[in-house]
């Protein structure tokens, strides 16, 4: 993967001595996501500050099988109870501020924040505000069905960021659904799942949309930035940003 540093920013004055918070990372969610998790962050941590820094990462990190289980049957109690254990076992093990490295288990922040007394950074949020510095109004939403359908990220955009959100038609939410599970989260990433969702994002652009949120972490990875003729937002990378932002907030 190639890391785009002109979508993070300038370095920052680093005369004085160093403070930088814990990321407390949930992952495996697919563990193909949390790499790119991981490398965002030691990269942006580098950027900013130079050198041979790299960022303070503890990371807490699930079997997908049971998760993709429990979504599949609708038990999202389940994975809210163990989205709260682990995120309590990051702040017990010193983490500073808690990330889930995944869109879709967004669907459970609640009970991770009931669980924890340090801050749950919300990936929607930090989409949001990337949206709205680009002074968009009007963007479509890729990701798995449940993020799609569900109003748990549609709602904070559209109530906190005044955005109107596009979702793809039935039988392409359904293509996205069996990409994301039978390829993307298996480290699978062919030309022709890349060219379906290109075209399916041409049509969301035909319906309005001024910008496309890639609103599954293994989603930038199939779909280059450089190959969608409007702005695409790349929810791993802008969670890693906020995250740093954070974590070097006092510097």
């Amino acid at each position: 993967m190639v890391f785009k540093s002109k979508n993070i920013g300038g370095r920052r004055n680093v005369k004085n001595k160093i403070k930088m918070k814990t990321i407390g990372l949930i992952g495996g969610m697919s563990w193909e996501s949390s790499k790119v998790y991981y490398e965002y962050l030691n990269r942006l941590v580098q950027q900013e500050l130079g050198g041979t820094h790299s960022a303070k990462i503890i990371m807490s990190s699930v079997d997908f099988s049971e998760i993709e289980k429990y979504s599949f049957e609708g038990n999202w109690d389940s994975i809210g109870e163990l989205m709260a254990q682990h995120a309590a076992k990051l702040e017990n093990a010193g983490a500073d501020m808690v990330v889930l490295c995944t869109n879709t288990i967004h669907l459970v922040s609640d009970k991770i924040k009931d669980a924890i007394t340090v801050p749950f950074l919300h990936i929607a949020d930090a989409t949001g505000q990337a949206i709205r510095k680009k002074g968009l109004k009007k963007v479509a939403l890729l990701g798995t069905k449940f993020t799609m359908e569900k109003d748990f990220y549609t709602k904070i955009l559209m109530e906190e960021y005044g955005l109107k959100v596009l979702v793809p038609e039935l039988d392409n939410r359904d293509f996205f659904q069996d990409l994301i599970y039978s390829e993307l989260v298996k480290g699978k990433f062919t030309k022709e799942g890349k060219e379906k969702s290109l075209n399916i994002i041409s049509k969301l652009q035909r319906q309005g949309a001024e910008g496309i949120i890639l609103g599954c972490t293994e989603l930038p990875i199939l779909i280059p930035e450089e190959e969608v003729a409007v702005p695409t937002f790349n929810t791993t990378l802008l969670h890693s940003k906020m995250a740093i932002d954070l974590a070097l907030k006092n510097n």
